[in-house]
């Protein structure tokens, strides 16, 4: 017989018996339970490493949202709080107005001059829609005691506890907007009832509320002088009242 024909019976006979053995260890049951416990090790280990990783970006953005909110005190100390409290809204996205001036985006900042030009400036308006402001990062606002114009519009981290130092405010806001802020609830809400001065407040997409129409009714009740915004069905409601108030005809006649 050649050689390379003996060669390749050697091959194929080497390649059966491979064959062989690996379906063996296959049907094997002490080999299926080592493989089974192995994999089990891998998963155990590999999610283990996953929620390692989550925890670490979850204490990862904590670290920045904190970074975030803190206040500026050299600049609050050198030109004022007008000054600071606008900073910190620039450094956090969100844009100002200064009393008499015209809205400041973040885009732009603030200059050497202006932080001069504008430190007896009350600021007037504060749209921070979508900023990471938190509760820490309100003390930067609240220094702001003429602030008429607040929009915290689908800001993640303003919460019930943030709407229950608001009072502080009381005595100058009169527009509010926290439209989408996903963790504001009744209770929040419910701490409002010390902004009497509030002629505008936003208060549609809450998903944490779990009544948006009785809590619109109630919001109104609560703060009678003010225009509330939130469910469509609530706003629908309090215009077919007034229009049937309204209307003589629609009343119904005493037997």
């Amino acid at each position: 017989m050649p050689k390379f024909t003996k060669s390749l019976h050697q091959v194929a006979r080497n390649s059966a018996t491979s064959s062989i053995r690996a379906l063996s260890r296959g049907v094997d049951p002490e080999g299926s339970q080592r493989k089974g416990r192995t994999l089990l090790q891998f998963l155990a280990d590999h999610f283990c490493d996953v929620e390692a990783v989550r925890e670490y970006l979850l204490r990862k953005q904590a670290l920045k949202v904190h970074r975030k909110n803190r206040s500026f005190t050299y600049i609050k100390e050198r030109y004022g709080p007008y000054v600071a409290g606008a900073y910190f809204v620039l450094k956090q996205g969100g844009a100002v107005k200064f009393q008499d001036n015209e809205w400041i985006q973040s885009g732009r900042g603030l200059s050497s001059l202006e932080f001069r030009k504008f430190r007896e400036v009350p600021v007037q308006a504060v749209d921070a829609s979508g900023c990471a402001i938190n509760y820490q990062g309100l003390d930067n606002l609240l220094a702001l005691k003429e602030l008429q114009s607040l929009s915290l519009q689908r800001c993640p981290h303003v919460d019930d506890w943030c709407l229950g130092r608001l009072h502080q405010l009381a005595d100058s806001l009169q527009e509010l907007s926290l439209a989408g802020c996903p963790r504001v609830s009744e209770r929040g809400l419910a701490c409002l009832h010390h902004l009497q001065n509030l002629r505008r407040l936003d208060i549609s997409d809450l998903p944490a509320v779990s009544s948006p129409d009785l809590t619109q009714i109630l919001v109104e009740e609560m703060l009678p002088n003010c225009e509330v915004r939130g469910s469509d069905w609530a706003q629908g409601l309090k215009l077919g009242l007034e229009e049937q108030s309204r209307d003589p005809a629609s009343s119904p006649v005493p037997a």
